[in-house]
């Protein structure tokens, strides 16, 4: 499985806004800018991440972008659940129906043990361990 571009770049938005959460509103050009990804690209995961309230956004002069809840609960899983829809490895693995070997189909278990194991670590990793990640690895960088 690869993530798509969209989930990748919607990922790098998110992070962004928890590396300067409780800076006030982010410029979306400033995200492209540091994450190096076309703002136009950028404005396309807009609208779905804010329709389900991950961001927010406001008007103005200092206007701009903020995660809709705390870095601490936000999860990739929720962010890629929105940007790319179900994280499974194979359609049958959520539409058990669509196959008639579902039942008694050992790969399909295998694919849905893997497919459970990949939606926990996501459910598992939010933005705030993402920042503190990336400052663990600032710090060791500086001591190299």
């Amino acid at each position: 499985m690869k993530l798509s571009t969209r989930g990748r770049y919607g990922v790098r938005l998110m992070f962004d806004l928890a590396l300067h959460y409780g800076d006030g509103p982010i410029f979306l050009k400033d995200i492209a800018e540091r994450q190096a990804i076309s703002a136009k690209y950028l404005w396309q995961l807009i609208n779905p991440l804010k329709t389900t309230r991950l961001i927010t956004s406001t008007r103005g002069a200092h206007g701009g972008y903020i995660l809709g809840r705390t870095p601490e609960s936000i999860s990739l899983k929720e962010i890629l659940d929105v940007l790319e829809g179900s994280l499974c490895l194979v359609d049958c693995v959520d539409n058990p129906s669509i196959c008639d070997r579902a039942p008694s189909c050992v790969s399909k278990d295998i694919w849905e043990e893997v497919s459970k194991g990949m939606r926990q670590t996501l459910e598992n990793i939010t933005l705030a361990e993402m920042v503190k990640r990336q400052k663990e690895k600032r710090d060791a960088e500086k001591r190299q």
